[in-house]
Order: C-alpha cells, then structure tokens, then sequence
C-alpha cells in the first residue's frame, strides 16, 4: 500500500447526477449505458465483439472497447469500484489509461467459461501487449481497482469492494512521453457476445 501526502482530488464522480462531468468523454460510445439514480452508479453494456488489445499471441489488433475517461497530465492515481454480470468469455470491465491505440494499460476482471474469472493487468507499449493475471474468487461482490502514475512508471493495485486494503497486481513502465497528458478512466468490452453488465460506483482521479 502506498504512502506519503494526501493527493489533491482532480476528479470524483459519482454518477449520481442527471448528466457526467464534462471532463469525462466517450471513446467508442456503448449504444447501451446509463447513470442510474437509484443505485447510483453507471451501468455499461458493452457491444459484442469489443476489446482493446495488440498484436502479441492472438495475431488480432483491436481497439473497438467503450472507454470513458478524462486528459490528466503528470502523476496521478484513479480508482474505481465495478461489479459484474458476466455473459460470455472474456467479458471484462475495469480501468484504463491510454496515451495511443498503442501505448496504454488496463486492470480488469475477465470472465472465463471454466474456472474462476481472471483478476490482472495488459501493459501495452510499442504496439504490444502482455497480460498477466490470476485467480479471482470474490467476484460475486465486485472489487476496486486502482492505477498509479509516479513518472513513467505505473503500479496496479486491487481491494475487495467497500475496503481500502489494497493488493499489488503489477508494476510496469509506460513507454510514451514521461509526463505526457494520458485519458484515464473506465473500460468495459464483451469480445464475444453481447449481454454483459457492468456497474461502476465512482470514477475518482487524484494528482499524485
């Protein structure tokens, strides 16, 4: 867990309101979405055969995932809490941040048909991802899921929903321009078919 100063909050939306903050734009807009008072949360339905992904393994580039998120230059921390109502493999919801199609880095969830859904991270840099993952059994509540900025380099984090223990998924460098301005938010995509839910409680981006 990391420490030092408190971080000067550059964003913290709660999807409780009748409309986003302004700050926040869509990257491939899902024909499906909306802020539901009631829970208050955003609910993403993302389109079948949406990802974000490059070249490494499967032999496929694809940059068609829904991606809300805002421009946020120098160091910073985003945090967000999903959950999920998964449909077909490979669904996945979580975090993003993204300099270019190929210079980015998303923390998720991935939805597997046998054995437990797949907690980690993809780094992309050079036009090539990786991914590194592990078991996840506490799906069923949802989790939170945090990204650092400190410089070029980015650490991925995970706590259980409702808690601030966080755990390390990844350590990384980003290799685009060292403090260079980066859209930093929430990602959802179903590779396969459509139906999947997820449900974000809050998007809140933080100056490191």
């Amino acid at each position: 867990m990391s420490t030092g100063p408190t971080p000067a909050v550059f964003l913290d939306e709660r999807f409780d309101a009748q409309r986003l903050d302004s700050r926040l734009q869509w990257f491939n807009p899902p024909e499906e979405w909306r802020l539901d008072g009631r829970r208050r949360g955003l609910v993403v339905r993302p389109r079948a055969g949406t990802d974000f992904w490059q070249r490494t393994h499967y032999g496929f580039r694809a940059d068609s995932g829904h991606f809300l998120g805002a421009e946020v230059a120098g160091e910073f921390d985003v945090t967000t809490e999903v959950r999920f109502h998964f449909e077909h493999q490979y669904d996945q919801a979580g975090l993003l941040i993204r300099a270019t199609p190929d210079c980015w880095i998303k923390a998720s969830v991935e939805y597997e048909l046998d054995g437990l859904p797949k907690l980690g991270a993809v780094v992309t840099n050079f036009g090539y991802s990786d991914w590194s993952f592990e078991d996840f059994s506490g799906v069923e509540t949802g989790l939170r899921l945090r990204i650092q900025r400190r410089r070029g380099d980015v650490t991925v984090e995970y706590a259980r929903s409702g808690t601030f223990d966080w755990k390390l998924i990844r350590v990384a460098h980003l290799h685009c321009e060292e403090l260079c301005p980066l859209r930093c938010g929430l990602y959802a995509c179903s590779p396969k078919g459509a139906g999947f839910q997820a449900e974000f409680s809050f998007l809140r981006i933080e100056h490191g």
